[in-house]
Protein backbone atom coordinates (compact mmCIF):
# COMPACT_ATOMS: atom_id res chain seq x y z
CA UNK A 1 0.00 0.00 0.00
CA UNK A 2 2.63 2.58 1.02
CA UNK A 3 4.69 2.27 -2.38
CA UNK A 4 3.67 4.21 -5.87
CA UNK A 5 3.47 1.08 -7.59
CA UNK A 6 -0.31 1.14 -5.76
CA UNK A 7 -1.37 4.01 -8.36
CA UNK A 8 -1.11 1.44 -10.85
CA UNK A 9 -2.32 -1.71 -9.55
CA UNK A 10 -5.44 0.10 -8.67
CA UNK A 11 -5.70 2.44 -11.74
CA UNK A 12 -9.00 1.01 -12.89
CA UNK A 13 -10.32 2.36 -9.16
CA UNK A 14 -12.36 5.63 -9.56
CA UNK A 15 -9.90 7.23 -7.96
CA UNK A 16 -7.59 6.15 -10.71
CA UNK A 17 -6.35 8.08 -14.12
CA UNK A 18 -4.33 6.90 -17.41
CA UNK A 19 -1.42 5.72 -15.24
CA UNK A 20 1.42 3.58 -16.12
CA UNK A 21 4.14 1.87 -14.84
CA UNK A 22 8.02 1.38 -16.49
CA UNK A 23 10.28 -1.84 -14.74
CA UNK A 24 13.11 -1.30 -16.70
CA UNK A 25 15.05 1.49 -18.44
CA UNK A 26 14.37 0.17 -21.63
CA UNK A 27 11.12 0.02 -21.21
CA UNK A 28 11.13 3.70 -20.10
CA UNK A 29 12.98 4.56 -22.83
CA UNK A 30 10.87 3.07 -25.65
CA UNK A 31 6.98 4.35 -23.95
CA UNK A 32 7.85 7.55 -22.41
CA UNK A 33 8.56 10.11 -25.40
CA UNK A 34 5.65 9.08 -27.21
CA UNK A 35 3.19 9.30 -23.87
CA UNK A 36 5.06 13.07 -23.28
CA UNK A 37 4.28 14.44 -27.07
CA UNK A 38 0.75 12.49 -27.16
CA UNK A 39 -1.16 13.58 -24.24
CA UNK A 40 0.63 16.45 -22.32
CA UNK A 41 2.42 16.98 -19.00
CA UNK A 42 3.08 14.14 -17.19
CA UNK A 43 4.30 13.23 -13.50
CA UNK A 44 6.45 10.43 -12.44
CA UNK A 45 7.19 9.75 -9.10
CA UNK A 46 9.81 6.70 -8.34
CA UNK A 47 8.13 3.84 -6.32
CA UNK A 48 10.08 4.78 -2.60
CA UNK A 49 10.16 8.08 -1.18
CA UNK A 50 9.04 11.16 0.80
CA UNK A 51 8.77 14.99 0.34
CA UNK A 52 8.26 15.07 -3.28
CA UNK A 53 11.49 13.06 -3.43
CA UNK A 54 11.67 11.71 -6.89
CA UNK A 55 8.50 13.02 -8.07
CA UNK A 56 8.76 15.49 -11.34
CA UNK A 57 6.49 17.33 -13.75
CA UNK A 58 7.84 16.94 -17.29
CA UNK A 59 6.16 19.06 -20.26
CA UNK A 60 7.40 19.09 -23.99
CA UNK A 61 8.69 22.59 -24.77
CA UNK A 62 10.53 21.75 -28.43
CA UNK A 63 8.90 18.89 -30.33
CA UNK A 64 11.72 16.61 -32.52
CA UNK A 65 13.36 13.21 -32.07
CA UNK A 66 12.83 12.44 -27.99
CA UNK A 67 16.73 12.43 -27.38
CA UNK A 68 16.56 16.27 -28.48
CA UNK A 69 13.59 17.23 -27.93
CA UNK A 70 13.47 19.75 -25.33
CA UNK A 71 11.84 19.57 -21.75
CA UNK A 72 10.28 21.79 -18.62
CA UNK A 73 11.17 19.43 -15.57
CA UNK A 74 10.54 20.49 -11.66
CA UNK A 75 11.07 18.35 -8.84
CA UNK A 76 8.46 17.96 -5.97
CA UNK A 77 10.97 18.95 -3.35
CA UNK A 78 10.42 22.17 -2.04
CA UNK A 79 13.10 24.91 -3.41
CA UNK A 80 13.18 23.35 -7.03
CA UNK A 81 12.73 25.38 -9.82
CA UNK A 82 11.69 24.53 -13.09
CA UNK A 83 14.63 23.59 -15.61
CA UNK A 84 14.63 23.08 -19.50
CA UNK A 85 16.65 20.11 -21.37
CA UNK A 86 16.94 17.55 -23.63
CA UNK A 87 15.06 14.75 -22.95
CA UNK A 88 17.23 12.21 -23.47
CA UNK A 89 19.10 14.04 -20.31
CA UNK A 90 16.60 14.06 -17.90
CA UNK A 91 15.55 10.30 -19.28
CA UNK A 92 18.73 9.43 -18.26
CA UNK A 93 18.70 10.94 -14.77
CA UNK A 94 15.90 8.83 -13.76
CA UNK A 95 17.36 5.59 -14.32
CA UNK A 96 18.51 5.60 -11.04
CA UNK A 97 15.15 5.24 -9.85
CA UNK A 98 15.49 1.40 -11.17
CA UNK A 99 18.39 0.21 -8.84
CA UNK A 100 16.84 -2.29 -6.70
CA UNK A 101 13.90 -3.60 -8.53
CA UNK A 102 12.50 -0.23 -8.61
CA UNK A 103 9.99 0.99 -11.28
CA UNK A 104 8.93 4.60 -12.15
CA UNK A 105 4.91 5.31 -12.12
CA UNK A 106 4.06 7.98 -14.72
CA UNK A 107 0.83 9.98 -14.10
CA UNK A 108 -1.48 12.98 -16.17
CA UNK A 109 -0.11 16.59 -14.48
CA UNK A 110 -3.32 17.48 -12.72
CA UNK A 111 -4.48 20.95 -13.75
CA UNK A 112 -6.57 21.73 -10.43
CA UNK A 113 -3.08 21.10 -8.01
CA UNK A 114 -3.08 24.95 -7.38
CA UNK A 115 -6.52 23.99 -5.02
CA UNK A 116 -4.92 21.46 -2.83
CA UNK A 117 -4.63 18.21 -1.74
CA UNK A 118 -7.06 16.05 0.84
CA UNK A 119 -5.29 13.79 3.07
CA UNK A 120 -7.87 11.20 4.08
CA UNK A 121 -6.80 10.00 7.68
CA UNK A 122 -8.00 6.35 7.76
CA UNK A 123 -8.36 4.11 11.40
CA UNK A 124 -8.18 0.15 9.17
CA UNK A 125 -11.20 0.49 6.83
CA UNK A 126 -13.07 3.48 8.49
CA UNK A 127 -12.29 7.60 8.02
CA UNK A 128 -11.21 9.32 11.20
CA UNK A 129 -10.43 12.85 9.51
CA UNK A 130 -9.44 14.75 6.83
CA UNK A 131 -6.91 17.81 6.35
CA UNK A 132 -6.28 20.20 3.14
CA UNK A 133 -3.93 21.63 2.32
CA UNK A 134 -2.35 24.28 -0.57
CA UNK A 135 0.72 23.08 -1.79
CA UNK A 136 3.63 24.22 -4.04
CA UNK A 137 5.08 21.49 -4.99
CA UNK A 138 4.97 20.89 -8.53
CA UNK A 139 3.99 24.56 -9.14
CA UNK A 140 6.68 26.77 -10.62
CA UNK A 141 7.45 29.58 -7.91
CA UNK A 142 5.96 33.29 -7.96
CA UNK A 143 8.18 35.85 -9.37
CA UNK A 144 8.54 36.91 -5.47
CA UNK A 145 11.33 33.78 -5.17
CA UNK A 146 11.59 30.58 -3.66
CA UNK A 147 11.78 32.77 -0.17
CA UNK A 148 9.06 35.21 -0.70
CA UNK A 149 5.65 34.00 1.27
CA UNK A 150 3.85 33.11 -1.84
CA UNK A 151 6.10 29.94 -2.03
CA UNK A 152 5.36 28.72 0.89
CA UNK A 153 3.10 25.66 1.45
CA UNK A 154 -0.57 26.32 3.40
CA UNK A 155 -0.95 25.14 6.82
CA UNK A 156 -2.83 21.61 6.71
CA UNK A 157 -6.49 22.64 8.14
CA UNK A 158 -7.38 19.39 9.81
CA UNK A 159 -11.20 18.44 10.12
CA UNK A 160 -13.09 15.20 11.35
CA UNK A 161 -14.60 12.63 9.49
CA UNK A 162 -17.80 14.46 10.12
CA UNK A 163 -16.73 17.37 8.04
CA UNK A 164 -19.43 18.03 5.47
CA UNK A 165 -17.50 19.37 2.82
CA UNK A 166 -15.67 15.91 2.30
CA UNK A 167 -18.86 13.63 2.77
CA UNK A 168 -18.63 12.68 -0.99
CA UNK A 169 -14.99 11.55 -0.53
CA UNK A 170 -16.16 9.47 3.05
CA UNK A 171 -18.25 7.55 1.17
CA UNK A 172 -16.06 6.59 -1.61
CA UNK A 173 -13.81 5.51 0.79
CA UNK A 174 -15.18 3.54 3.10
CA UNK A 175 -17.78 1.69 0.79
CA UNK A 176 -15.92 1.93 -2.71
CA UNK A 177 -12.24 2.43 -2.65
CA UNK A 178 -10.70 1.13 0.23
CA UNK A 179 -12.98 -2.59 -0.19
CA UNK A 180 -11.89 -2.61 -3.92
CA UNK A 181 -8.32 -1.97 -2.99
CA UNK A 182 -8.23 -4.46 -0.15
CA UNK A 183 -9.52 -6.92 -3.12
CA UNK A 184 -6.72 -6.05 -5.37
CA UNK A 185 -3.94 -6.26 -3.07
CA UNK A 186 -4.87 -8.99 -1.12
CA UNK A 187 -5.57 -7.34 2.32
CA UNK A 188 -7.78 -8.33 5.01
CA UNK A 189 -9.09 -5.90 7.18
CA UNK A 190 -6.52 -6.83 10.12
CA UNK A 191 -3.73 -6.42 8.09
CA UNK A 192 -5.01 -3.05 7.56
CA UNK A 193 -2.62 -0.38 9.45
CA UNK A 194 -4.56 1.30 12.38
CA UNK A 195 -3.21 4.70 11.14
CA UNK A 196 -2.57 5.64 7.44
CA UNK A 197 -4.01 7.53 4.98
CA UNK A 198 -4.86 8.52 1.41
CA UNK A 199 -3.72 11.29 -0.69
CA UNK A 200 -6.16 12.88 -3.37
CA UNK A 201 -6.03 16.13 -6.07
CA UNK A 202 -9.08 17.12 -7.64
CA UNK A 203 -9.92 15.78 -10.38
CA UNK A 204 -11.93 17.56 -13.14
CA UNK A 205 -15.36 18.08 -12.41
CA UNK A 206 -18.23 15.77 -13.30
CA UNK A 207 -20.80 16.91 -15.57
CA UNK A 208 -23.28 17.65 -12.69
CA UNK A 209 -20.35 20.15 -11.49
CA UNK A 210 -19.29 17.93 -8.75
CA UNK A 211 -15.65 17.34 -7.71
CA UNK A 212 -13.92 14.26 -8.79
CA UNK A 213 -10.42 12.91 -6.95
CA UNK A 214 -7.14 11.17 -8.08
CA UNK A 215 -5.28 9.53 -5.75
CA UNK A 216 -1.80 10.92 -5.55
CA UNK A 217 0.17 8.61 -2.63
CA UNK A 218 -0.75 6.75 -0.01
CA UNK A 219 1.54 7.02 3.45
CA UNK A 220 1.41 3.87 5.97
CA UNK A 221 4.48 5.13 7.87
CA UNK A 222 5.06 8.78 7.99
CA UNK A 223 0.95 9.88 8.77
CA UNK A 224 1.63 12.64 11.72
CA UNK A 225 0.12 15.04 12.31
CA UNK A 226 -3.14 13.89 11.81
CA UNK A 227 -6.83 15.26 13.08
CA UNK A 228 -7.32 16.18 16.82
CA UNK A 229 -10.83 13.92 16.91
CA UNK A 230 -8.81 10.53 14.91
CA UNK A 231 -6.33 9.43 18.72
CA UNK A 232 -9.69 7.94 20.57
CA UNK A 233 -10.22 5.88 17.19
CA UNK A 234 -6.30 4.73 16.90
CA UNK A 235 -6.62 4.04 21.04
CA UNK A 236 -9.95 1.76 20.35
CA UNK A 237 -8.27 -0.23 16.80
CA UNK A 238 -5.17 -0.66 19.23
CA UNK A 239 -7.04 -2.15 22.27
CA UNK A 240 -9.08 -4.46 19.96
CA UNK A 241 -6.23 -5.90 17.87
CA UNK A 242 -4.41 -6.70 20.99
CA UNK A 243 -7.19 -8.38 22.44
CA UNK A 244 -7.42 -10.17 19.18
CA UNK A 245 -4.10 -11.08 18.94
CA UNK A 246 -4.47 -12.34 23.08
CA UNK A 247 -7.59 -14.06 22.17
CA UNK A 248 -6.23 -15.90 19.75
CA UNK A 249 -2.43 -16.75 21.35
CA UNK A 250 -4.48 -18.25 24.47
CA UNK A 251 -6.63 -20.44 21.79
CA UNK A 252 -3.78 -21.51 20.43
CA UNK A 253 -1.69 -22.69 23.61
CA UNK A 254 -5.07 -24.20 24.97
CA UNK A 255 -4.88 -26.23 21.51
CA UNK A 256 -1.79 -27.22 21.95
CA UNK A 257 -1.61 -28.43 25.66
CA UNK A 258 -5.26 -30.09 24.55
CA UNK A 259 -2.79 -32.64 22.38
CA UNK A 260 -0.89 -34.13 25.75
Amino acid sequence: MGVKEVLYRTKHLSWGTDTHLYRTACAFNEQFPQRLQSVGPRVLKQNHGNGGQGVWKAELVSAAPHKVAIVRVLHARRGSVPEEMPLGDFMRSCEAYFANEGCIIDQPFQPRLSDGMIRCYMGAEKVVGFGHQLIKALIPPPPEGLDSQAAQPGSRIMYPASAPAFQALRTKMESEWTPQMMQLLDVDTESLPIIWDADFLYGPRDLSGEDTYVLCEINVSSVLPFPEQAPSEIARLALARLQSAKKTHTKTNASFLGRY
